[in-house]
């Protein structure tokens, strides 16, 4: 089949933002470098509170604004120099990327001189916006990602490792991550009622308001996309529709940064007051400064910044020590931002795939297609090759067994002949070459089969109705436990409660009861599990910053691992039995559980809305289904808060037939100023599973007007 035309001529209105009935903008420029320009400026406007917020971020200056409770994130930023290294990736871009880099700022600070710039954000935290650095978009980046992979995960294995033996750590990594659950599955042409391929996703994310992606279309002579980005960020980075290719990425859950165990010395001497670092071939000098956080209503915070030949010195250990990161970014001092450009320019899956070559970081498992109807799918990114063991925990920096080789690992590419599904597990991710651990396969498995039962050729309205399948992937296993409890002593409560979840669909939908009854069973065990005598160490001070408490929360990484557990507990001598029918009885004394109540009375949306005084009031809500473990993976901590924080931040058809086919939304709306029209009048379409279509017809969209 002959794919439909998508590159359109000029709007009859000329270059600037239009806007489709949901208020996202679709912006033509005469040249890519104009167009990144209008980006900016559009970005500066739409969303001037949140890119201003994460520029905040990048640089450590939060507090300045937000007070106190920011001087956590502050001082890690500095510590981790995250400005420093967005300046180093920005200074090392090739001319051409630097230039439309560079445009985008200019748009930025454009918005900025005209006075676009303010809202009530700003007004209510006594604060403006500020002319951006040529780097902060790299910055904007940077602090969205920096915390998106594995070195967290390594501190709670350390704090196992220490308080219940390292023989405990694997039964809290097998397979059992913290907050991994995207998705993105493409159709070759023979299985599609068009002939040519449909590929189709949902990231997951914190649900940040407004939202971490914005819907745009960017066009100009050369191209025109249709995709989400990063406001802040030029291009589209991980999820687009050029009319030629289209791709979509996931975490590909590779493990790419490291944790070195740090032996630090101050010597005062003659030639002055210094730190030491032991390395591998003795003690090694290392790069200091400092720092103040100026804090609003408060005192300056001082901040010590250690660079060690290892990395930037980030928290300190139980034992009084350092821990230095290593990341491939500030090793190699480049994050990607030269795969933007190409990937809007790209006309092929080939094309693509040669633009991702200079993929940094995160590392990105990475589904794509072209109307040639070739499909492929690829990691992305740069893993570095070294010892093994340092996937697992923190390393000693004095050994050089532990050193990086300065060469990167290979990673998988395949052509793909029926259906390619990457869902955060070991099999799209890359294997143990790539990564320790990765998400359950329940997702990715249940979107196979999905893909493979539907009845004829695959339409988009079929890649659509994947995204909100609520089926429960773990629930065979607590069936199971159920079905092998000791019935003998359950109270007749317990015992209704029992029957009645034996006979559950496994659906997490919000009106069900049973669901709402699983939920409250499953946080039960996890409670009781998180004061279980051979737990207990768990709660001692892990001695780390406080800023990775969310990632070392017991109840939380129990709740995470509760799968694994179930089935190894007894190696910690947990007797998994006693602790299930305990918690039937913990659920049969909750008058809502025997009442009827339904899972969306307790699962409701949680958006984590980041606005000074009253505004923060005006995040909306809504009762959700799905859950962790299904493939509409609406995330909740079982046993600590049954709202979810995290979802799906996005979801898109992509067609390669015909583009106007294709489909997208967000959960909140084009706007990031409360109290807009559009600030959230995608959220009913969202929660129901909707999507809105891609408009791509240029007489039908309103032109801005200064």
């Amino acid at each position: 089949m002959t794919p439909a035309p998508t590159q359109q001529p000029a709007p009859a209105g000329g270059p600037g933002t239009y806007r489709d009935r949901w208020g996202i903008p679709h912006l033509w420029a005469d040249s890519a470098d104009e167009l990144a320009f209008l980006q900016g400026q559009n970005a500066a406007t739409d969303r001037s509170w949140q890119i201003e917020l994460e520029r905040w971020r990048s640089e450590g200056r939060t507090a300045e604004v937000l007070g106190s409770d920011a001087v956590l994130w502050d001082r890690f930023a500095r510590q981790a120099r995250l400005d420093d290294t967005a300046r180093r990736c920005f200074e090392n871009l090739d001319a051409v990327t630097q230039r439309w880099c560079g445009q985008y700022v200019a748009g930025v600070n454009s918005a900025l001189a005209e006075g676009q710039r303010g809202g009530a954000e700003f007004d209510e935290s006594g604060s403006e916006p500020e002319p951006w650095n040529p780097w902060t978009p790299l910055g904007v980046f940077l602090v969205h990602h920096i915390l998106f992979s594995t070195f967290p995960n390594k501190l709670f294995r350390a704090h196992v490792a220490r308080t219940l033996g390292d023989h405990a750590v694997s039964l809290f990594s097998i397979e059992a991550p913290v907050w991994s659950g995207s998705n993105a599955w493409a159709a070759h042409g023979s299985t599609t009622a068009s002939g040519l391929p449909l590929i189709a996703g949902d990231p997951h994310r914190l649900m940040e308001l407004p939202g971490v992606y914005q819907q745009v279309r960017l066009a100009c002579p050369e191209f025109d996309a249709i995709g989400f980005a990063f406001p802040g960020v030029p291009g589209l980075p991980h999820f687009a529709h050029t009319g030629n290719t289209a791709w979509a990425i996931t975490n590909a859950m590779a493990d790419y940064q490291d944790l070195f165990v740090e032996e630090l010395r101050r010597i005062s001497d003659r030639s002055g007051d210094r730190i030491e670092a032991r390395g591998a071939e003795g003690w090694e000098p290392v790069v200091v400064s400092s720092e103040t956080i100026t804090v609003r209503d408060g005192e300056g915070v001082a901040v010590e910044i250690i660079e060690t030949a290892r990395g930037p010195v980030i928290s300190e250990t139980p034992d009084g020590g350092a821990l230095s990161l290593r990341f491939p970014a500030r090793v190699e001092g480049r994050l990607g931002f030269e795969a933007l450009l190409p990937l809007l320019r790209s006309r092929s899956v080939s094309d693509v795939e040669a633009a991702f070559d200079a993929w940094v970081e995160p590392v990105n498992s990475v589904v794509a297609a072209d109307v040639s109807g070739s499909v492929r799918h690829f990691v992305a990114g740069l893993v570095p090759q070294r010892n093994p063991a340092n996937r697992r925990l923190p390393v000693p920096a004095l050994s050089a067994r532990h050193e990086w080789e300065g060469q990167y690992v290979v990673l998988p590419r395949t052509e793909v002949q029926r259906f390619t599904v990457s869902a955060n597990d070991r099999e799209a991710g890359g294997g143990d070459v790539v990564a320790m651990e990765f998400a359950p396969a329940h997702r990715a498995l249940r979107i196979r089969q999905l893909l493979e039962s539907t009845a004829g050729p695959l339409s988009v309205d079929a890649m659509q109705a994947i995204h909100t399948d609520t089926l429960l992937g773990p629930w065979p296993l607590f069936r199971s436990t159920l079905s092998g409890l000791d019935t003998q002593d359950l109270s007749r409560e317990a015992k209704e409660l029992r029957a009645l979840l034996l006979t559950w669909d496994g659906l997490m939908d919000a009106g069900s009861h049973q669901a709402a009854v699983f939920a409250a069973w499953r946080g039960a065990i996890v409670q009781r599990l998180a004061r279980h005598s051979a737990l207990a160490p768990l709660s001692e001070p892990t001695g780390y910053s406080a800023l990775f408490r969310p990632w070392l929360s017991v109840a939380s990484r129990i709740g995470f691992a509760l799968e694994t557990l179930l089935a190894h507990g007894s190696e910690l001598g947990i007797n998994v039995g006693v602790e299930a029918a305990a918690a039937l009885e913990d659920v049969a004394l909750e008058e809502s559980m025997l009442n009827g109540a339904a899972w969306g009375d307790r699962h409701k949306l949680l958006a984590v809305h980041v606005l000074p005084g009253p505004l923060a009031s005006s995040a909306p809500t809504s009762e959700l289904s799905g859950d962790t473990g299904c493939v509409l993976c609406t995330d909740s901590l079982p046993g600590v808060e049954d709202r979810s924080f995290r979802g799906p931040v996005a979801r898109y058809v992509w067609d390669l037939a015909d583009r106007r086919n294709s489909r997208w939304i967000v959960p909140f709306g084009a706007s990031g100023s409360p109290g807009h029209r559009h600030f959230a009048d995608q959220l009913p379409l969202w929660t129901a599973g909707q999507l809105a279509p891609v408009v791509t017809d240029w007489p039908s969209l309103a032109k801005d007007h200064p």
